[in-house]
């Protein structure tokens, strides 16, 4: 079994592929280096009506990196409309890894004291790398996802990598681009440091809010 570090996996997410597994019970990881790549342009982000609304409300409360090993073990849990995860414990171990070097990051949705909805994925330079999200409440990983894209806007990202392009991320605004395409938009992103804690958590709400009210 080939030894990836997570040395190894930031370079490899900076050469544009990230590795996969077959299933939660197999320990062997690929790469991939798809011919088209999922992306959400921030200039082309779109919040759902019903959402927007949803967000206004402030039935969740917005969290930043603060239970990482929760929402993974989530995110790796089979749920609604979701069999089979390929969230393996390699990948958890390196993940975990890149977490407390500085380099994973998770947006988390919080009702009454407990986790229901969140993401997490890997920054590096002015790119994020979304990895996996999940949802016990209807519309936390929505929330999340859109407290994630005020974050990056607000702290000078450029490229929001999705991977692939799924019905629930083309709500959004998600669009396929070509590899050639892709690896243009990431060279341009590690070219500056985006900040991921540009503003304070209790700012948090009235940039989403601005966000919010700028889409279509």
């Amino acid at each position: 079994m080939t030894t990836i570090t997570p040395q190894i996996l930031l370079k490899a997410y900076a050469a544009g592929i990230f590795p996969m597994a077959e299933s939660a019970e197999d320990d062997s990881l690929y790469w991939i280096d798809p011919d088209k790549r999922g992306i959400l342009p921030f200039d082309a982000f779109h919040v759902p009506r019903r959402l927007r609304r949803t967000i206004r409300s402030g039935r969740f409360e917005i969290k930043v990196d603060e239970d990482f090993e929760q929402v993974i073990d989530a995110c790796a849990h089979s749920g609604p409309g979701r069999s089979s995860t390929w969230i393996n414990s390699r990948i958890r171990s390196l993940y975990a890894q890149l977490f407390r070097m500085g380099f994973c990051h998770t947006v988390e949705a919080w009702i009454d004291g407990k986790l229901v909805g969140g993401l997490y994925g890997v920054k590096i330079g002015g790119a994020f790398f979304g990895e996996s999200m999940f949802t016990l409440e209807r519309d936390a990983s929505k929330v999340a996802l859109v407290h994630l894209v005020a974050r990056l806007v607000h702290g000078g990202f450029t490229l929001l990598d999705t991977q692939f392009v799924t019905e629930h991320l083309s709500r959004f605004g998600t669009i396929e681009v070509s590899r050639d395409a892709y690896h243009q938009l990431l060279e341009h992103a590690l070219q500056h440091e985006g900040d991921f804690h540009s503003f304070a958590e209790d700012g948090d709400s009235a940039v989403v809010l601005q966000l919010v009210s700028q889409t279509s």
